[in-house]
């Protein structure tokens, strides 16, 4: 197999990935910023699906309207020539002064107005370019100072926000699903929405939450010392895993948006063998850019190896789940008896059945759990030797 990446495999990158200028909060730039025009030349090259945004990746901030639709037709014109599509939009609420506070947060109601409006503006951006996702990632929607935030209000802010712009969607006839991308810190000491737990419990309390899922990342999660494929994995039973983003991060680390792969091949294995087994069928989105050392030709190494990691890892996951010893570990460990009701829906019967019911305590306490050889073939599978 090549791993050659196609558009099948539903590979994305943001215009914010790619156009990454290696800029860091204590260094100048190392690129020369890349035109949206030939970052979407670049992944039509590579065999990308998509490209995806932010509004002022492509307009930029404060653009008359005749200089936004100037834009956009410029743009709209290089995606359809690279036969690319744009499945997910966003809107940059964290990098101007005002919303130093917060977006939907923010204590000034002028500023949570302004917020909304610059969303649905980018809403309007997003549904006119095709895209069927839009994701909120609430960057600035947090506090330093707790006090100085009650935090019963803004989640009531944030919820008025959602629910305002799911009802702006529905009147627009927009074919169009949001997805919450949680974080929990960064640039904000402590984030709302800190972890897909946080975000799948806002969401029961919306007025349509069918339309609202989870974007999970890969950096995000890992940040807080959490297992990533865990809250895949939530999100996918809740059925709510409407996109992601994929890269790498080292644990209790600033968000490092590595290439995808470059830390801990095996938790990445892991969730490429989920997704690739749970039937999702949306996107594969590389939210990651190249190190700061690198130059244009580096980047380009950088979208490629994000793409074929995960083509190289998914062949492996095949071949592990057809490996006989990889089953036969998995049934000694027991494994599908975790599928099995364990005692059904209650009835009286059934509670009075398990009450009379006895236990070897001591037998079962002596057995062995068998996660060993399955971790073992795992390993051995990622490192070639099996």
């Amino acid at each position: 197999m090549t791993y050659e990446p196609a558009p099948e495999h539903r590979f994305t990158f943001g215009l914010w990935t790619l156009g990454n200028v290696g800029r860091d909060p204590f260094g100048d730039p190392t690129r020369a910023a890349l035109d949206p025009v030939d970052t979407v030349g670049l992944l039509g090259e590579l065999g990308a699906w998509g490209v995806n945004l932010h509004d002022n990746d492509l307009v930029p901030f404060g653009a008359s309207a005749a200089e936004r639709d100037r834009i956009v037709k410029r743009f709209r014109s290089a995606v359809d020539a690279a036969g690319l599509v744009v499945p997910m939009t966003t809107t940059n609420l964290f990098t101007h002064p005002v919303f130093k506070d917060g977006a939907f947060t923010a204590n000034d109601p002028a500023v949570r107005r302004f917020a909304l409006q610059k969303t649905m503006r980018s809403i309007d951006l997003g549904a006119e370019l095709g895209a069927s996702t839009y994701v909120f990632w609430g960057g600035r929607e947090g506090s330093e100072v707790t006090a100085a935030k009650p935090t019963g209000d803004a989640y009531d802010r944030y919820l008025e926000a959602l629910n305002f712009l799911c009802g702006y969607v529905r009147d627009q006839g927009y074919e169009m699903r949001f997805a919450l991308e949680p974080k929990p810190n960064e640039p904000r000491g402590d984030s709302f929405l800190a972890t897909v737990a946080h975000a799948l419990t806002f969401i029961d309390h919306l007025d349509h939450p069918h339309m609202v899922g989870v974007n999970p990342e890969v950096a995000h999660e890992t940040m807080a010392g959490l297992n990533f494929v865990h809250a895949v994995a939530m999100a996918l039973w809740a059925g709510k895993l409407f996109h992601i983003d994929l890269n790498a991060q080292r644990m209790s680390r600033y968000d490092q948006d590595f290439r995808f792969g470059q830390e801990d091949l095996k938790e990445a294995f892991l969730l490429v063998r989920l997704l690739e087994g749970s039937g999702y069928e949306g996107p594969r989105h590389f939210d990651a850019h190249a190190l700061r050392v690198e130059d244009a030709a580096g980047v380009r190494e950088f979208a490629r190896g994000c793409m074929r990691t995960y083509l190289i890892l998914a062949e492996k996951a095949r071949e592990l789940d057809a490996d006989p010893r990889f089953a036969e570990a998995l049934a000694a460990a027991q494994a599908p008896a975790l599928g099995v009701p364990t005692v059904g829906a209650y009835s009286p019967q059934a509670a009075r059945e398990l009450s009379e019911e006895e236990f070897d305590l001591d037998g079962l306490a002596r057995r062995g759990a068998g996660h060993e050889r399955v971790d073992q073939l795992l390993v051995e599978r990622l490192l070639g030797v099996a």
